[in-house]
Parts: C-alpha cells; sequence; structure tokens
C-alpha cells in the first residue's frame, strides 16, 4: 500500500502515533482537571442538586420498601400531575428567594385566580381562555402591589406578603360569594391541563429524545464559548457523560409514564415553564441582575442595576405564577372553593423551592430547585396515603426534610465562606 503523500515514516494519514498519543494523554489531563475542579467545588460547598437527589432516592427506596406499589407506573404518573399545581408555585418562589427576599401571600394569590376564573367562566359565561389569562393578570397584579410596597415604601417583604396573605384570601371569599365553592366544567379547558394525556407513546419518547440532544448541544455550546474566551471548559467526555445521564433519566420517564397513559400534558407544560425561566434566569442581563442583586443589594446598585425595578418584577413572577398553579390546582379537583389556596399548599410551595436547592440566603438556586423539591414534597405526600398513615406523619417527615435542607444550605453556606467564595 502507497503512503500518503506529506506521510513521513511510520504515519498513516499524515498522523503519527506519537500525536494520536499525544491527544490522548492531553484528553486525560482535560478530564483529571475537571474532575479536581468538580472535587474542589464540593470541598467548597457548592452541592448543587447533589444533596436533593439523594434524599430523593432515599425517599423512593424506603416507601418502595414498605410499599411495592410506590414506584408503579400509576402512582408515578400521578405524582407527576399532582406536583405540577406546587411546582408552579415554588418556581415563582424561587425568584423571590434569589433575592433574599419572601412572598406568604402565594397561596392566597392562587386561591384567588382559581376563584376569579371560576366566577367569570361558570357564573358570568365568559371565555375559558379569557377568563383564564385574566385570572393570570390578576395573580400579577398582586404581585406588582406587593412589590411596590417593598421596593419603593421599603416595607419588609415578610409583612408586605402577610399582609397580603390576608386581604387577597378575603377578597377570594368576598367573589365566590355565600355559595362557597363552584364546580368547574369536566370537558373545559382547565380541566384537560390535568386529565389530558398523550397516548401515543412515540410523543414521549420523541420528546425525550429532543431534550437529550437540546442538552448535548447547549452544552456543547457553552464550553466551546468558555474555551474561545480562555475560560475553564468541560471536556467533550464530561459533558458526553451527563448526556449520558440525561438521556438515561428521561427516557426511563417517557417509559414509565407510557406503560400507564402516556405523557401528561401538565407535566409537559410544567417542564416547558421551568426550562424558559431557567434560560431567563442564566442566559438573560435581567437574569444576571436577579442574581447580582440577590449577592448584595448595595454592590448591585452601585454597578448601576435597577434595584427597585427588578423587586417589583419579582414579586410579579411570583404572583404570575402562584395563579398559574392556583388554576392547575383548580384542575385537578375540578372546582373552586373557599379552600382554595389554604391548608400546607403556602408551607409545600417555599419548601419545595428550599429543598431543591435554592438558599435562603438569597443568591443562589434555580427553577429546576422547585421541579426536584416539589418532587421530593409529592413523593412523600404519596407514599404516605399508599401507607394508610395520618397526615400528621406526613407533615413531620416533611419537616424534617425541609429542616435538613436548611442545615445543608447553612453549612454549604459557612463552606464558601471559608474558600472565599462569597
Amino acid at each position: 500500500m502507497r503512503r500518503p503523500r506529506n506521510a513521513a515514516p511510520g504515519e498513516c494519514g499524515g498522523r503519527s502515533p506519537t500525536k494520536n498519543a499525544r491527544s490522548a494523554v492531553i484528553k486525560r489531563a482535560d478530564v483529571n482537571r475537571h474532575l479536581a475542579t468538580v472535587g474542589r467545588r464540593l470541598k467548597a460547598g457548592e452541592l448543587g442538586s447533589l444533596p436533593v437527589l439523594l434524599g430523593l432516592a432515599t425517599i423512593w427506596m424506603v416507601f418502595q420498601a414498605l410499599n411495592s406499589q410506590f414506584l408503579s407506573a400509576r402512582n408515578l404518573s400521578n405524582i407527576s400531575v399532582d406536583m405540577v399545581g406546587t411546582g408552579m408555585i415554588a418556581v415563582g418562589i424561587v425568584f423571590v428567594l434569589l433575592l433574599g427576599e419572601i412572598d406568604l401571600s402565594v397561596g392566597s394569590v392562587s386561591g384567588l385566580a382559581a376563584a376569579a376564573f371560576a366566577v367569570l367562566n361558570v357564573n358570568l359565561g365568559m371565555a375559558e381562555g379569557v377568563a383564564a389569562l385574566v385570572a393570570i393578570l390578576v395573580g400579577s397584579a398582586t404581585g406588582v402591589v406587593q412589590g411596590f410596597f417593598v421596593a419603593k415604601v421599603g416595607v419588609p417583604s415578610f409583612v408586605a406578603t402577610l399582609a397580603g396573605l390576608l386581604s387577597w384570601n378575603g377578597l377570594m371569599l368576598y367573589i365566590l360569594g355565600s355559595t362557597g365553592t363552584i364546580n368547574l366544567d369536566d370537558e373545559g379547558l382547565v380541566a384537560l391541563l390535568t386529565s389530558f394525556y398523550f397516548n401515543d407513546v412515540a410523543v414521549a419518547y420523541t420528546l425525550a429524545a429532543a431534550g437529550t440532544a437540546a442538552y448535548f448541544l447547549v452544552s456543547y455550546h457553552d464550553s466551546r464559548c468558555r474555551r474561545s474566551l480562555g475560560l475553564g471548559s468541560r471536556p467533550l467526555g464530561d459533558i458526553a457523560l451527563h448526556t449520558a445521564m440525561v438521556a438515561v433519566a428521561v427516557f426511563a420517564a417517557a417509559y414509565v409514564l407510557n406503560r400507564f397513559q402516556g405523557l401528561p400534558l401538565a407535566l409537559l407544560i410544567f417542564l416547558l415553564v421551568v426550562i424558559a425561566l431557567e434560560c431567563v434566569l442564566r442566559r438573560t442581563l435581567y437574569g444576571r441582575d436577579i442574581y447580582a442583586l440577590g449577592g448584595g443589594v448595595e454592590a448591585a446598585r452601585k454597578a448601576g442595576l435597577k434595584v427597585a425595578w427588578v423587586r417589583i418584577s419579582v414579586f410579579t413572577i411570583s404572583g404570575t405564577m402562584a395563579a398559574v398553579g392556583g388554576l392547575f390546582l383548580a384542575s385537578r379537583v375540578t372546582s373552586a372553593s373557599q379552600t382554595s389556596g389554604s391548608g400546607n399548599l403556602l408551607i409545600n410551595a417555599i419548601a419545595a423551592a428550599v429543598i431543591g436547592g435554592t438558599s435562603l440566603f438569597g443568591g443562589r438556586g434555580s427553577t429546576w430547585s422547585a421541579l426536584l423539591g416539589a418532587l421530593v414534597i409529592q413523593s412523600i405526600a404519596s407514599g404516605v396515603a399508599l401507607m394508610g398513615v395520618p397526615t400528621a406523619a406526613e407533615y413531620m417527615i416533611t419537616g424534617g426534610v425541609l429542616l435538613l435542607a436548611v442545615v445543608i444550605d447553612s453549612l454549604s453556606r459557612r463552606a464558601q465562606k471559608a474558600h472565599g467564595r462569597i
């Protein structure tokens, strides 16, 4: 066989074994350097989603050992739908917590939105789409009002939103009137939010493949951009490994959901909302302003950030997402009543955001925190229900998990301070 032109002796195609070996050494060095970086980050308290994933795995294993139906396709599918209402509210809470603030009114706002939709659609005959839009705008308006008092007047968010909790709940009771409960159309648009499933198995698998491909492309693009700027970047092997892990998770989820009724519409909408708002936080100037403000108000103000506007907008997002969550909760029970938004909804929404990894001290968290935290909360509720134990056990378990999450957050923050990262 003739040797290719310009190829030295011992080469094939102009590439020597020495160069191949050198390339392999460089790749191994990149991987080792990245692993060392990951190790330093974990030691410095940057734990990411690791604690909640380990906690979720533990919860699932314990409940599966106690009841073999816990990890059945039916139960996991029900969990994926039941968590959406609380999860939507928790997404809005994440934005508020990133500033180091709190919103105690989200439960009442969700009930108010559900009541507004029911009155407009059922009692007044307004089209469902228009009534749902008005209900969401009502939630946005409550956020604007509360954000104004926090940002412009200087009222602590705890006090402003506590007042909102009482006021919006009173307004909900007023508009519901003496009937107290309004039933929604079982076949209506809002009811379909949590009752519609994509029965074709191809839908779930196609979306799983698309999500995996998107994750790889975005990760690879980010790595190339960082490398072009001379910053530390993830090696291709690491990206491939994480992509494989994502693929296993999403295809396993698609397989389980297809074994019952298929992909729930509610879960698909929730995932799209989480991804869209995560892009807002991570890939826009507005999102970076939120993280900067959560890291320090005075530093953000000196850097020229519009502090008041960011604060008002964050509470507006929280109110909007509370209203969206209220519609999903009303869809699940096909009614709006005087108990809408009450009970442990507020605590569960805040707990979901915190358990998922959003810091109570501000400046750290993501919308994925809401999804993971809501999954933990709903898994506990489902497991307790399957076992037939009193609701008190659910409260105690959830409280213990929440306390553990806050302890981990505090220890993580202490470790970061010791390593000069905050």
